[in-house]
C-alpha cells in the first residue's frame, strides 16, 4: 500500500520536467540551424492519484506493481504539424542515449476502431535522485494538431458517456476522425509550400498587411 503519494510521484514529476526541457531543447536546435522544426510544442503531466487508482482497479494492477505495470503515470505529448514529422520524431527518440524505447504503438497506421490516431512510445527514463538512480516508465504520445483536436473532443465525450457512446455519436466521431486525417493528408501534399512560407516568416518577411505570425500560449512556447 502506498502511504505517501507525494513521495511516490516525485520521481515522475522530475522525469516529466526534465523530458519537457529536453524535447523543447530539440525544437530550439532545429530552429537555430534553420531547419524545419518537427516539434510544434510539448506538454506533459503526472497522472492524478484518483486517475491512478481508477485505472489500477480497472486493469487489475496491484498498487505495489504500479511502477512496473502502469506506463503512463508520467505522460508527455508532442504535437507536430505534419504526419511526416511524427515519424521523424519517433526515429529521433529511438536513437537517444538518455532514454530507452521499450514499446511502440502505431495508432496512425493502425487506427483504433473509434478513429483515434496517434503514435505512442513507452520509454524507460533514468532519474537521478539523492539516493541513486531510479528508472521511470513514461509514455510519449506524438500526434498532429488535427489528431490532437479530435482526441481532446473524444476524451471529453468519453468522460460524459463513460465509454458507452450512443450509436449516432460514435458514427459522427468516426466521420470527424476521417475528416481530421484528410486534413493532415492535404497538408502533407502542400508541405513544401507551407515550409517555404514558414522560412519566410522566420527571416522577418512574414508580415502582410500588419499581421504578425500567431503566437502560441506561454505554456507551449517555454
Amino acid at each position: 500500500m502506498i502511504r505517501d503519494w507525494e513521495e511516490f510521484l516525485a520521481p515522475y514529476e522530475q522525469a516529466v520536467s526534465e523530458l519537457k526541457v529536453k524535447l523543447r531543447g530539440i525544437r530550439k536546435q532545429y530552429r537555430e540551424q534553420n531547419k524545419h522544426v518537427p516539434i510544434e510544442f510539448v506538454t506533459g503531466r503526472v497522472k492524478p492519484v484518483d486517475s491512478i487508482l481508477t485505472k489500477s482497479k480497472l486493469r487489475g494492477i496491484a498498487l505495489d506493481r504500479l511502477e512496473e505495470e502502469m506506463s503512463d503515470i508520467a505522460g508527455l505529448r508532442i504535437m507536430c504539424q505534419f504526419v511526416e514529422d511524427i515519424h521523424q520524431v519517433v526515429e529521433l527518440l529511438r536513437t537517444r542515449k538518455d532514454m530507452k524505447v521499450i514499446i511502440e504503438r502505431d495508432y496512425i497506421t493502425n487506427k483504433k476502431a473509434s478513429g483515434y490516431r496517434s503514435y505512442h512510445l513507452v520509454i524507460e527514463y533514468p532519474v537521478q535522485l539523492i539516493d541513486g538512480e531510479k528508472i521511470i516508465l513514461a509514455e510519449i504520445q506524438i500526434r498532429t494538431l488535427a489528431m490532437n483536436f479530435w482526441a481532446t473532443i473524444e476524451h471529453s465525450l468519453n468522460y460524459k458517456y463513460q465509454g458507452e457512446f450512443p450509436a449516432e455519436i460514435s458514427e459522427r466521431l468516426r466521420r470527424s476522425a476521417e475528416a481530421a486525417y484528410q486534413l493532415d493528408e492535404e497538408m502533407s501534399n502542400i508541405r513544401e509550400e507551407i515550409q517555404e512560407a514558414q522560412r519566410l516568416f522566420s527571416h522577418g518577411k512574414g508580415k502582410r498587411g500588419g499581421h504578425d505570425t500567431p503566437k502560441l500560449p506561454k505554456e507551449e512556447t517555454e
